[in-house]
């Protein structure tokens, strides 16, 4: 069974565009699942300065996103999936005409594709919900609902992903996310309450979702006096060490239930929450236990400095150094690269990837100078955004080039290096 999603929601038509940045972020960083962001204004100005809100959120939060819009041609649904959008979300009521809407489905795989529909104004069946299925939708974004037999029948015997969308005012949360074939609740209810807390209370119930659970008891740590264990801190994106501290049970646990990395202190003798006095909490992404159980390894997503000093780092003291090349390792690349390659070696149905790996390389080879020449058209244009999302289009359909011919990241960069 897969992991049921808590998906807050923000309405961004008339709101401050810094408003919705940090709301968003605040839920990325205190346990949601996913962010639907949407503004179905049909204004063009409007329209452009909620994409440019959205692609802000993206560089800052890092949990899955849709975008909802008013798409009125192809170029509107590209538009939304180039911010980084997990999905694009049309409403229904709002489809663009059948030519435009075609073009759409023919070009986005049904993962990327999701469509909003107002049960109270349109009610729909089983088999309306699986017509949009086979146009190419892959989820069903339902609003308005009310869980009567009906609804119940309608969603437990339709093929089509069903997210539903509910201010939690009548409707209980337990129940939305009991339906078999629900896959997330989108909500606002959680703009100033606890979704962490929400998430254990649903896990209780039966209901699985994700939150922050040790594999290993923290009985079968190895501890320190006073019963301590040390904590190593990273920044999860760079892998920089932010600082050294301790953790007892208590802190352990109160880490674990609201996301937030919690230590004791060994002068004061008592809890502390990072961040508690200076806003610079440490989110917790990952912890890892080392092989005599003795040391806990954190990445952390870090809101301003670890250090008291103000520093980044509490490791900012030069003792001594020798000189030495720092390497990157292409990480985002390689990761992509490897996906590219499970794909050649374990077709998925309806993979864009495997398509252009069943047609061959006369397809591969004509799909990357298409994108090299739409790198050269993009960088004529004043603006930049387009110039990065193109270079991206043509670095994936160079990876499966080289997934096609046999080569790897690491093939390249020795050739670089080669060529110092």
């Amino acid at each position: 069974m897969s992991q049921k999603k808590l998906i807050p929601f923000i309405n961004a038509e008339n709101e401050v565009a810094g408003s919705v940045v940090r709301l968003a972020d605040r839920y990325s960083c205190e346990g949601a699942d996913g962010i639907y962001l949407f503004n179905f204004s049909g204004d063009e100005k409007s329209q452009e300065e909620f994409l440019t809100t959205v692609r802000q959120i993206e560089a800052q939060i890092d949990v899955p996103f849709y975008v909802g819009i008013y798409v009125n041609r192809f170029e509107d649904a590209k538009k939304a999936l180039y911010t980084g959008a997990s999905k694009v979300v049309i409403r229904k009521a709002l489809l663009p005409d059948e030519k435009e809407l075609n073009e759409i489905l023919s070009r986005f795989d049904r993962e990327k594709l999701a469509i909003e529909i107002d049960m109270k104004a349109d009610f729909q069946t089983a088999e309306q919900l699986d017509r949009f299925y086979e146009m190419g939708f892959g989820t069903a974004v339902l609003k308005h609902i009310d869980t009567t037999k009906s609804f119940s029948e309608t969603i437990s015997n339709t093929k089509i992903e069903v997210d539903i969308r509910d201010g939690l005012i009548r409707n209980d949360l337990s129940e939305l996310l009991s339906y078999q074939t629900v896959q997330a609740v989108m909500t606002n209810y959680f703009e100033e309450k606890d979704i962490y807390r929400a998430k254990r209370s649903l896990k209780k119930q039966g209901i699985e979702i994700e939150i922050l659970e040790s594999k290993i008891p923290f009985s079968e740590f190895t501890l320190q006096d006073r019963d301590l264990i040390p904590v190593i801190v990273q920044d999860y994106r760079t892998d920089e060490v932010l600082m050294l501290a301790y953790m007892n049970e208590a802190s352990f646990e109160k880490t674990l239930s609201t996301g937030k990395m919690t230590y004791y202190s060994r002068s004061r003798r008592e809890l502390w929450t990072k961040g508690e006095t200076s806003g610079h909490y440490q989110y917790v992404k990952s912890l890892m236990l080392d092989c005599d159980n003795d040391t806990i390894l954190a990445k952390v997503r870090q809101v301003g400095a670890a250090c008291h000093t103000g520093n980044k780092s509490c490791f900012f003291q030069e003792i001594a150094k020798t000189d030495y090349i720092a390497t990157n390792p292409l990480t985002v690349l390689k990761e992509d690269y490897e996906t590219i390659l499970q794909r050649k070696e374990h077709p998925k149905e309806g993979s864009y990837t495997n398509y252009l790996f069943d047609k061959g390389i006369d397809k591969i080879l004509k799909k990357c100078g298409e994108e090299a020449t739409e790198i050269v058209i993009a960088a004529k244009n004043p603006e930049a955004e387009e110039l990065k999302y193109e270079i991206a289009d043509f670095l994936y359909h160079m990876m499966v080039l080289m997934a096609e011919c046999g080569l790897d990241w690491d093939d390249i960069t020795k050739e670089l290096v080669n060529r110092r």
